[in-house]
C-alpha cells in the first residue's frame, strides 16, 4: 500500500509518500522559519495561511518526484493533532478531500506517535519493547513502548519541554530564532566547569521532567555577568550540559523501573550532538541500545506521518472523513495494532 502522508501540526509543511513494501518513495518539507523569525516565535494565523499556500503545490511535487499519479495511492494519512488548531485544520482539510476525490481511505495520525516511529523509517529499525525519549519545542515525554499503539506515558515536562526551552534560552543569549541549533552551536565554544546550572527534578522521585526553573536560572547568571561572546558560550554549553544530563538521568531512572534496555529517541532535541554523543557514552558503560532517527526526521516532516499512517491503514484503521481535528489528544488513548 502506498501512503501519502501530510503533516501541518506546525511550522512546516510536510508531505511524503510511504509504501509499506518497497519503504519511503519521496518526501518535501517546507520550513516557515523566516516567515516566524521577526517574531521571535510562531505566529498560528500566520503559519495557517502558509501552509495553505504550500500544501498543494508540495503534493504535486511530491507525486511527481515518486512517478506516481492519485491512482497509484492506496490511502491518505495526515497529522490530526495535537498541534496548532488552524495548521491541523489545513492539513486534515486537504487529506479529507483528496480521499473523497481519489475514493481512498484517511487516517487521523497522533503528532507524538509519527516522532515515535521515525527512527523506523531508517535501518536498522529499533525492535520493539523500548523506552521512547520524545523530546521536541512543544513536548517532552518518557514513553514505555510494547509495540504500536501500546503506550505508557512514564513521565512528561510540567512546563516548558525541552526544546522550548533551548529556544527561549537562546532568546535570552540574543540568538535568532529558532534558537534552538544557534544555542547549540555556540556552545561548541564554551568550556566545561566554568558554570554548573542546576538538574531539575533529578533530587525528587518519579519521571516528569521541568526546565522552567533552569531557564530562569540562566536568565538571572546572564544579568549577574557581564556578557562577552566567551561568557554567553559558557552559559551556552553549562545550559546544554544541564538538559542533556537531566534527560538521562531521567532515562536510567525509567530503564531501571521498567527493566527495558533499550532507548529510542526523537523529536527536534533528538538531533542535539551533545545529546547524542552523551548517550552513546551511556550506553556503552550501562549497557543499553540507542537509536535515532536521521536528522532529517527529527524535526517535524510527512515522513513520519506517512509510515505511522501506513502501519494503521494496512491494519485496516481509518478515520471518519466528518472527524474534528484535536489539538490536544493523550497518546495513550490510541489504539493498539
Amino acid at each position: 500500500m502506498k501512503v501519502l502522508g501530510i503533516e501541518t501540526s506546525c511550522d512546516e509543511t510536510g508531505i511524503a509518500i510511504y509504501d509499506n513494501e518497497t519503504g519511503l518513495l519521496a518526501h518535501k518539507l517546507y520550513s516557515q522559519v523566516k516567515l516566524h523569525a521577526d517574531y521571535g516565535g510562531v505566529v498560528p494565523e500566520l503559519a495557517s495561511r502558509d501552509h495553505v499556500r504550500k500544501i498543494v503545490p508540495l503534493v504535486t511535487a511530491t507525486l511527481a518526484q515518486a512517478n506516481l499519479s492519485a491512482k497509484d495511492i492506496g490511502g491518505i494519512a495526515y497529522t490530526r493533532g495535537p498541534g496548532l488548531i488552524g495548521a491541523l485544520l489545513v492539513g486534515s482539510s486537504m487529506a479529507k478531500s483528496l480521499a473523497y476525490a481519489w475514493q481512498v481511505p484517511a487516517l487521523g495520525v497522533h503528532h507524538m506517535e509519527g516522532h515515535l516511529l521515525a527512527p523506523m523509517l531508517d535501518e536498522p529499525k529499533p525492535p520493539f519493547p523500548f523506552l521512547s525519549l520524545l523530546v521536541s519545542g512543544g513536548h517532552s515525554m518518557l514513553v514505555n513502548v510494547q509495540g504500536l499503539g501500546r503506550y505508557e506515558v512514564l513521565g512528561e515536562s510540567v512546563d516548558d519541554a525541552a526544546g522550548e526551552a533551548f529556544d527561549k534560552t537562546a532568546k535570552l543569549l540574543g540568538l535568532d530564532y529558532p534558537g534552538g541549533p544557534l544555542l547549540a552551536k555556540l556552545a561548541e565554544q564554551g568550556h566545561t566547569g566554568i558554570y554548573k546550572f542546576p538538574r531539575p527534578m533529578t533530587d525528587k522521585p518519579g519521571l516528569n521532567m521541568s526546565f522552567s526553573g533552569l531557564k530562569t536560572f540562566v536568565a538571572n547568571t546572564i544579568k549577574s555577568e557581564p556578557c562577552d561572546m566567551q561568557t554567553r558560550a559558557n552559559i551556552a554549553y553549562a545550559f546544554q550540559e544541564a538538559v542533556v544530563d537531566t534527560l538521562l538521568i531521567k532515562c536510567r531512572r525509567a530503564l531501571a523501573q521498567t527493566g527495558l534496555k533499550r532507548i529510542v529517541m526523537a523529536g527536534g532535541v533528538a538531533a542535539n550532538k551533545m545529546l547524542r554523543d552523551e548517550f552513546a557514552k551511556a550506553s556503552k558503560t550501562d549497557g543499553f541500545e540507542v537509536y535515532y532517527p536521521s536528522f532529517e526526521y527529527c524535526t517535524d516532516n510527512g515522513a513520519m506521518i506517512a509510515y505511522a499512517g501506513c502501519m494503521r491503514l494496512a491494519a485496516g484503521e481509518s478515520t471518519a472523513l466528518d472527524s474534528k481535528a484535536m489539538p490536544r489528544w493523550s497518546l495513550e488513548t490510541l489504539s493498539a495494532v
